[in-house]
């Protein structure tokens, strides 16, 4: 990838964020493995553990675990430390539920794998309402 690359996808939850990018090749489950309270990836094993997801864009393959996440990412959101934004590369009813409940950007299905395309510390602007994901890596950031 440029620079700077522009991805287009689906648009999940339709609202705009953006933020530091945080990415992982593994599913996450909020229901146990993010601490609503902190933010803190708290799953033992994950390769995250330890990270803060606070107004981070996280980009991740999927959710996995029990419906309780929705909530949790609700909770997040109002313990003020929910991730500015959510990639997929395919959401699932878990995230997309709780995504919408607590107006946090959501998008998958890019014309590019994010978890690929994507790494931590990018700057990565997301509109949910177009379905576009804006990407400038760490080192050309102004």
């Amino acid at each position: 990838m440029n620079e700077e690359a522009v991805l287009r996808g689906r648009g999940v939850a339709k609202f705009r964020g953006q933020g530091e990018a945080l990415v992982t090749r593994q599913g996450i489950s909020f229901f146990g493995g993010v601490d609503p309270a902190t933010g803190i990836v708290r799953e033992g094993g994950h390769e995250l553990f330890g990270r803060d997801v606070t107004a981070k864009v996280l980009v991740f393959p999927k959710g996995k675990g029990s419906t309780v996440g929705s909530y949790v990412l609700y909770q997040l959101r109002k313990n003020g430390h929910a991730p500015a934004a959510i990639i997929n590369v395919e959401t699932e009813a878990i995230i997309a539920a709780g995504c919408i409940l607590a107006e946090i950007p959501l998008v998958d299905r890019l014309d590019a794998d994010p978890t690929a395309a994507i790494r931590s510390g990018d700057w990565v602007e997301v509109d949910g309402c177009a379905g576009s994901v804006r990407v400038r890596r760490r080192d050309q950031r102004r």
